[in-house]
């Protein structure tokens, strides 16, 4: 008796053992096929970025000759006269006859300023705009909320070019502080228009209401007001989607052109987008140039995500853009 049960149990360790290194083999090749899948995704979306950046760093003769040939990944020979070239006119020269840098054709310093104020400021006040509506909708009892919302989750479908004219009409007619009569030509005209976001309002509200409504309770018995509750109770928790809104707010007016190309004239105020549109229509154009101009253009908004992913990818996680 004893023998059959020692075979018994035996047979039965080895088909757990069995089952235990099947189960280990389905595991590794899921997990192979899966991160083997996601890096040709990251390969897919990234080599062009890589590409372009490598490019800016070629001399212009080896942009195209490169491009279908391992060394389109590999600068060969790394160059800067893409970005400066400060004696170009030079005969000794080594850049482009005829052609400087993006920094010697274009005041690169003012536009690449004028991009991150705008940006950050419209990101900045739209932050503190459309989460204090948000809290407004989601957690105070306020008649007539429920229209609110409504209508804000209309505007998320309107497209922007639909109402630019119309826009574009009233802000010349609004006064600024200084007396002038007109928006037109200046920073703030690219900043306020845009702090109020039906999309961020509404990512905002689906978040919020989330929290628990326990902690207003308990703060409101402590003697704490609303706007107390938002910046002690709110935002700490909420961070997540602040993040998400930022990252999503400097994407959308990072690349902005439409609004920029009919709201400012020559280089003191405008941004990057619509001196790009310049730059190409200059002559001579050279894809080094334009590599380069475009890495400029890029690198910022691909900073700005690594700074914030983890918190955003806790926002989408977290049901900050549930429906």
């Amino acid at each position: 008796m004893s023998s059959i049960s020692q075979t018994v149990g035996a047979e039965e360790r080895r088909a757990a053992q069995a089952r235990a290194r099947g189960y280990r083999l389905r595991r590794t090749l899921f997990l192979t096929l899966n991160y083997g899948f996601m890096l040709f995704l990251v390969g897919f979306f990234v080599f062009p970025v890589v590409i372009m950046v490598v490019s800016s760093l070629k001399p212009e003769r080896l942009v195209s000759s490169d491009m279908r040939t391992i060394y389109a990944f590999i600068p060969r020979e790394a160059t800067l006269e893409n970005y400066t070239c400060p004696d170009y006119q030079s005969p000794e020269t080594k850049c482009v006859d005829g052609a400087g840098g993006v920094f010697e054709r274009l005041p690169m310093p003012r536009l690449f300023f004028n991009s991150v104020f705008v940006t950050s400021s419209i990101v900045l006040l739209g932050l503190f705009v459309n989460s204090m509506a948000a809290y407004a909708l989601a957690r105070l009892r306020l008649p007539g909320r429920g229209i609110v919302l409504t209508l804000v989750i209309l505007l998320i479908i309107v497209p922007f070019e639909s109402v630019a004219v119309p826009l574009l009409l009233l802000v010349n007619e609004l006064p600024w502080i200084d007396g002038t009569i007109s928006w037109l030509n200046s920073y703030h005209v690219q900043i306020f228009p845009f702090a109020a976001d039906a999309f961020s309002i509404f990512l905002f509200y689906q978040f919020f209401l989330n929290i628990p409504r326990d902690f207003d309770e308990a703060a409101r018995v402590d003697g704490a007001g609303g706007f107390l509750i938002y910046r002690r109770i709110i935002v700490p928790l909420a961070r997540p989607v602040f993040a998400t809104v930022a990252i999503l707010q400097f994407l959308a007016h990072w690349g902005s052109f439409l609004w920029p190309l009919m709201t400012t004239r020559g280089f003191e105020f405008t941004t990057l987008p619509v001196a790009m549109n310049v730059f190409f229509g200059q002559a001579p154009r050279q894809w080094g140039d334009v590599m380069a101009f475009a890495s400029l253009a890029t690198v910022p908004v691909l900073v700005v995500f690594l700074l914030f992913q983890r918190w955003f990818v806790q926002s989408v996680s977290a049901s900050g853009v549930k429906g």
